[in-house]
């Protein structure tokens, strides 16, 4: 099995997320059963995108301030 880059992992968990929002629980013999955790997907989601944006540097605006030096 291949690694899926950060990109494939994003599309799966956002693909994932669409279906709970669709209703992905259901009910047998009164007990309730949820496919997947849509707070897990969400963080899993969160988690995924910065990294992307960290390695894209896709981040948005970064700001360097150092300290100016001075000779005298």
């Amino acid at each position: 099995m291949a690694i899926k880059t950060t990109l494939e992992q994003i599309e799966e968990v956002q693909a994932a997320i669409t279906k709970v929002m669709a209703g992905q629980d259901i009910t047998l013999g009164g007990k309730r059963l949820t496919y997947a955790n849509l707070t897990a997907l969400e963080a899993r989601e969160k988690s995924l995108l910065a990294r992307y944006r960290a390695e894209t540097r896709t981040g948005g605006l970064s700001i360097n301030i150092g300290t100016h030096r001075r000779d005298y």
